[in-house]
């Protein structure tokens, strides 16, 4: 239900819209002053307020302006005398909805207050939405508790609020669009456009295009003009990624969108502006690129400013049952399966994997498994042949009480506390340097 708040010193005007709204369902309260008013507004949460020009202890026209300052999901209806129009103009100037003559358009009300409710219901939806989708891409959606990525997490949350060049590397599959989602929604732009590319799903024409834009007649089949991606994100967050894919030519121009924040369109001579914060991705390892000639040295350390190395899913061991655990809980909504829990010979399995495709193939694997699993359990049947395989040399399935599984496990975790440091890994495991080379190659560990 809507609520009503008017505001007039007149107790017999007032009294009757009173009746009139509420005959349409609204809660109604009244307030024959600016003070009661104000006061009211405190105790209740309204959706309109319709309030006269002029009253005892103020103007109707400068308290609507406070009311849209102290509460800007209100709408006010200004109620004005007959030739004091100018003072509902210069209330919708301060905010107001509109205004109405008083005591001649009472008629007019109700279908008034019914558009300003839709408005207000408008601008709450809105508003659920916003927070919905800050929510579904805030750094609390980043799953893990290892050590490679609280680091990584920390180093986005602190770069967020900036508009510094972020440049994330990691394989395939690390949720490097996901930490860049976290960070502009971090960001003071989080209201503003966020535009995402691959630049290795086109070729150089037609990321040239994507990203600039260009002008009809520019290129067979440029029928219209078309703005491009940074045009679109304007204001907002471009992410780019796999730059390393990007054409030397196209990588001069966007280092000059870095360094001037001009940019030409295809067929086009003038230059444009654009406002855009820029964070780009690779999987590659940009300083051999630079030395083979495929990228440029000026653009990666334009690009380089703050680097966040997102760790492989081989060195979240720790992570991957909570991951594994979420995956089902939303595959289970998906499919509505009723999978409560996941053996431990299943999840020593999936530890023992090295992931390639990181969280990504997890992801896969586990869908893969909700849709065919039969009971409440996942277990390492459910699995692909190739995990349910993985095994020590002697062809021996892995188990959770394996000797030699939990060796390799201790020896990951022991690697992942000291940031693949083996020397200080040797010294915490108290073996020597060569054993655990050799232990290394036993068990695959890279």
């Amino acid at each position: 239900m809507s609520h009503i708040l008017i505001i007039d010193d007149e107790e017999k005007l007032r009294t009757l819209l009173s009746r009139i709204i509420s005959l349409e369902g609204f809660e109604v309260i009244q307030a024959a002053d600016c003070k009661t008013a104000l006061k009211k507004l405190e105790q209740n949460d309204f959706d309109v307020a319709l309030c006269d020009v002029k009253l005892p202890d103020g103007n109707g026209v400068e308290l609507s302006k406070k009311i849209k300052e102290r509460y800007p999901h209100i709408e006010i209806i200004l109620l004005t005398a007959y030739g004091n129009i100018p003072d509902g103009v210069q209330a919708i100037k301060n905010g107001a909805f509109d205004y109405i003559t008083k005591g001649d358009d009472n008629n007019k009300i109700i279908p008034l207050l019914h558009r300003a409710i839709e408005k207000v219901n408008l601008v709450k939806r809105l508003q659920q939405l916003q927070k919905q989708v800050g929510d579904k891409y805030s750094f609390d959606n980043i799953i893990g508790k290892s050590k490679p990525i609280v680091a990584a997490v920390s180093l986005a949350q602190k770069v967020a609020n900036t508009d510094t060049t972020v440049l994330l590397l990691g394989e395939t599959g690390t949720g490097k669009e996901v930490f860049a989602q976290a960070i502009h929604h971090a960001s003071p732009r989080a209201n503003k456009p966020f535009v995402a590319i691959n630049c290795s799903a086109f070729n150089k024409e037609l990321l040239d295009s994507e990203m600039f834009g260009h002008k009809a007649g520019a290129f067979t089949g440029a029928s219209k003009d078309k703005k491009g991606l940074f045009e679109e994100a304007n204001t907002g967050t471009i992410f780019l990624d796999e730059i390393g894919e990007m054409s030397l030519e196209l990588q001069a121009k966007l280092l000059r969108v870095l360094e001037t924040g001009e940019y030409i369109k295809v067929g086009e001579s003038k230059t444009n502006k654009t406002n855009v914060r820029i964070i780009a991705a690779t999987h590659r390892h940009l300083e051999n690129e630079i030395e083979t000639g495929n990228f440029r040295q000026d653009l990666f350390y334009r690009l380089s400013v703050f680097q966040i190395n997102l760790p492989p899913l081989r060195e979240r061991v720790v992570d991957i049952e909570i991951l594994a655990n979420q995956f089902v809980e939303v595959f289970c909504i998906k499919t509505k399966q009723n999978i409560k829990t996941l053996s431990a010979d299943f999840v020593e399995a999936l530890k023992q994997h090295q992931w390639k495709g990181n969280i990504r193939e997890l992801k896969n694997v586990i869908e893969r498994c909700v849709i065919l699993s039969n009971g409440s359990e996942l277990t390492v049947e459910d699995l692909p042949v190739e995990l349910q395989n993985i095994s020590s040399k002697n062809g021996k399935q892995l188990s959770a009480f394996d000797l030699a599984s939990a060796e390799k496990l201790h020896i990951q975790k022991v690697l992942n506390y000291t940031n693949g440091n083996k020397t200080e890994t040797a010294r915490l495991l108290n073996i020597a340097i060569t054993t655990l080379y050799r232990k290394l190659e036993e068990y695959k560990i890279s």
